[in-house]
């Protein structure tokens, strides 16, 4: 009985999680400052799709669906219009993005990469417990934590190292979201924190 209370309680607790972790990515919440091709980037998803459409991997069709959401809200928030749907690549200056070299990709290949495998988490997160969100946020804490590596003599990304930083309450949040969405983690603790409470009643 206490077995299955304790599955019950992890699988409400991840449930919930991953929906927060979900919307936190989707919404686009502001979790660093780095710079990127639109400029600086606040949010995987919008280091993710500024890379999609500059190196050509998805068509722009594709990636407007996942920009949309948060600019609903950033307008919302800021008090501002909602940007037409078919002006959404103009507002967020993704129109006529050159494509870098590789070897400026591969100078923030962390922070990139973490990107990508937050965003693709928190999607399919959302459906099933998985741990490629979390796995993603490490990564790009550690990409943003790390001295950063971007050549100083690159025309693109001249001038912004001063730029990049982390907003530590937000990421709080979306890290420990991203944990607790792991049903097989959320598991361990409950049924960790049953045994203690047990163990202390009938001492």
């Amino acid at each position: 009985m206490a077995y299955s209370k304790a599955k019950a309680l992890a699988r409400i607790i991840s449930f919930i999680c991953s929906r927060i972790f979900f919307f936190l990515i989707l919404f686009q919440i502001p979790l660093f400052r780095y710079p990127c091709r639109i400029g600086t980037c606040s949010s995987p998803m919008e280091l993710t799709c500024s890379e999609l459409i500059a190196s050509e991997v998805l068509p722009s069709g594709v990636v407007k669906p996942l920009l949309y959401p948060g600019a609903i809200g950033r307008a919302i928030i800021n008090n501002k219009r909602i940007p037409k749907y078919k002006n959404l690549l103009d507002a967020y200056n993704l129109n006529n993005l050159k494509q870098a070299p590789s070897t400026t990709d591969l100078q923030y290949l962390e922070v990139l990469a973490g990107s990508y495998l937050a965003v693709s988490g928190a999607i399919l997160g959302y459906f099933q417990s998985r741990k490629l969100g979390l796995f993603g946020m490490l990564l790009l804490i550690w990409g943003l934590s790390s001295e950063p590596r971007i050549s100083k003599g690159h025309g693109e990304f001249k001038g912004h190292k001063i730029d990049i930083s982390i907003y530590y309450p937000t990421m709080t949040i979306v890290v420990l979201s991203a944990f607790l969405s792991i049903r097989a983690i959320v598991k361990k603790i409950v049924s960790c924190f049953k045994w203690t409470f047990l163990k202390s009643k009938y001492k």
